[in-house]
């Protein structure tokens, strides 16, 4: 097994005179000054770099890293660099030790003889089957520069759709947070300042009044434990999610059924499931496995289970149009554009369409339940708010009235 590698700062001379500095990957000191030998650089100072005071190996790497990773490695590719020139360059040059790290292990794996399928098969956290499979698909046509435009393209397409996801989703989680925390703040803290006032006034105070004070009153004894309720709930959501496949089923399907974002899960599914699977279809991978790894990348439950439902009629002979109708998921446009896909004997390219349309109405989607969203933020803090000062001011409005 390869030594893992290490992070090295070096200074020195390029091939022209001039100073350079950087960083490089290597298993060993002496091998750093090799590797920059080779480079044509004269190193005056090599030393390995400090690990950071907290975490291992710095920032965490994120999808993001490896999509972006993915892209510049199909770049140089495609310009004539050597893969391993091309993995060197990249870790030199990337910002983040954790990424430097990794790519350096994978580099020293591909330099000793490792087909860079298996040297990414070692970091599953990273790179997932699908990707393993489409390099290894990639190595053996010995196509792997177009194999890794398909793949950087896939992984843009898939980030960006996450993200739009993510916004969809934050912005219902942001109304009822913001309101629940001014909500909060003003009943703590401001209306028991009003309820001293009050206590001088003598007089019975409007039931409006009465009603918010007595919230007041509620939250102020019991609203740690509350908020302990709360924190242990969403800790036990999220717990509980983590660990039990039945439970995160059953959350994707209620997701379904959420008005707006519902839809828009949906067509996110469909998305995913059709880029996935044009992708991997394209690149040679088989039929029934490329709909194996449609399945895992769909992210949801719903279309998961369709998903192997339509690989099994497949495997079975049934045509994947007539197997995808039969499930009840898949809108008539999208089996009809795949039933013309397969009579025509293009369905990489036909679900590559599908795929562009479904991400093209899940980003109108999210513009649209954000413009939607915006003025219902302000609709809703306007009425929490608004209402709790109406109370607090409603017995200073009924004195003067009486006098």
């Amino acid at each position: 097994m390869a030594k893992a590698a290490t992070t090295f700062t070096w200074q020195g001379k390029d091939k022209q005179g001039s100073n350079r500095k950087g960083e490089i990957s290597a298993t060993s000191l002496s091998e750093a000054k090799n590797l920059l030998r080779r480079q044509g650089i004269s190193a005056q100072k090599v030393r390995k770099l400090a690990t950071p005071l907290f975490g291992r190996g710095g920032k965490k790497i994120t999808a993001a890293d490896i999509s972006v990773v993915s892209r510049q490695i199909a770049t140089m590719l495609s310009a004539g660099v050597t893969l391993i020139q091309s993995l060197d360059m990249i870790a030199q040059g990337h910002g983040k030790p954790s990424m430097r790290k990794l790519l350096g292990e994978i580099t020293n794996e591909v330099r000793a003889g490792t087909p860079l399928s298996t040297a990414l098969r070692k970091h599953p956290d990273y790179f997932d089957d699908l990707y393993c499979d489409l390099v290894h698909t990639g190595e053996q046509s010995g196509a792997l520069e177009t194999i890794y435009d398909r793949i950087a393209t896939y992984k843009e397409k898939a980030e960006a759709l996450k993200s739009k996801i993510k916004k969809a989703m934050f912005y219902p989680i942001a109304v009822v947070v913001v309101a629940f925390i001014v909500t909060t703040i003003l009943l703590v803290f401001v209306v028991p300042q009003f309820e001293e006032i009050f206590s001088s006034f003598g007089a019975e105070l409007p039931a409006f009044t009465q009603f918010v004070l007595g919230i007041s009153r509620f939250v102020q004894d019991y609203g740690i434990f509350i908020g302990m309720g709360i924190a242990g709930a969403i800790f036990l959501f999220f717990r509980t999610h983590k660990k039990s496949l039945k439970f995160r089923d059953k959350m994707d399907k209620l997701s379904l059924k959420i008005p707006v974002i519902g839809n828009i899960l949906k067509k996110a599914s469909i998305a995913r499931f059709t880029r996935t699977l044009a992708t991997t279809f394209a690149a040679g991978v088989p039929l029934i496995g490329a709909l194996d790894s449609a399945a895992g990348a769909s992210g949801n439950a719903v279309y998961r289970d369709a998903i192997l439902y339509v690989k099994k009629e497949v495997a079975g002979g049934l045509q994947m149009n007539t197997a995808m109708r039969a499930t009840n998921v898949f809108p008539d446009m999208v089996t009809q554009m795949v039933a013309i896909g397969e009579e025509s004997g293009a369905v990489d390219e036909m679900l590559s369409k599908i795929a562009t349309i479904y991400e093209a109405e899940v980003d109108d989607m999210v513009d649209g339940l954000t413009s939607l969203l915006e003025p219902m933020i302000m609709a809703v803090l306007g009425v929490v708010i608004g209402g709790l000062i109406i109370a607090m001011y409603l017995p200073i409005f009924q004195m003067g009235n009486v006098v």
